[in-house]
């Protein structure tokens, strides 16, 4: 790459480009859930924003609100994390729809935390696949770790590497919906390299 490139110095464009990215993801996420569950989701437009780290737990609705995270890192051509937050009561709707069943109680049991884990997994996944595949880069995600907290104490996962990456992530906003409305976010912290290769990938950089 013949240019560095910094978050802050990123032009309209570069963000647009950033945003198309999050937007074609997170489709190809909700289609794979839909496939999931044998059923019909619907999605709006995904809301995409690169912003500071530390203003993420006020957009997602608070820092106390509890919610379940599925976190992996991601290696090979690009390197970073990605984090799938999803509200506990849009976790417990999606977990009642795999499991064909109620969710008894207000936690989650070993099975429960078992179905998240795999809904987590196919989201994320199809959120890289087609990253991987719009990019022709090579992205390779770790194991998730899944965790139901405070949003604040979950984010304080990729915010302890995060201090040795870029100022901002890219945050997508995804809201979807079979029978009832559902919100998921896409946190994507990719190192400062790697804003620059997607780019460069594409042939902006």
């Amino acid at each position: 790459m013949d240019k560095e490139i910094t978050v802050e110095a990123m032009s309209d464009q570069y963000v647009d480009v950033l945003k198309e990215l999050g937007n074609i993801g997170a489709g190809n996420a909700m289609t794979a859930l839909a496939q999931m569950l044998n059923c019909k989701v619907d999605m709006k437009v995904p809301q995409v924003r690169l912003l500071e780290f530390r203003d993420v737990g006020a957009l997602i609705g608070g820092e106390e609100q509890i919610m379940a995270g599925i976190y992996l890192a991601v290696e090979g051509d690009i390197t970073g994390s990605i984090m799938f937050l999803l509200g506990k009561d849009s976790a417990k709707h999606l977990v009642a729809k795999l499991m064909g069943m109620d969710m008894g109680g207000d936690e989650f049991g070993e099975m429960e935390m078992s179905a998240l884990m795999e809904i987590g997994n196919i989201i994320t996944g199809a959120y890289l696949n087609s990253l991987a595949t719009i990019t022709n880069l090579k992205i390779f995600p770790s194991p998730p770790s899944l965790c139901v907290d405070m949003a604040g104490a979950i984010l304080s996962v990729p915010a302890i590497e995060f201090g040795t990456m870029g100022d901002k992530i890219l945050l997508i906003q995804s809201q979807f919906m079979d029978e009832v409305e559902l919100d998921g976010y896409f946190i994507m912290v990719p190192d400062i390299e790697s804003y620059g290769k997607i780019l460069s990938s594409l042939g902006m950089a």
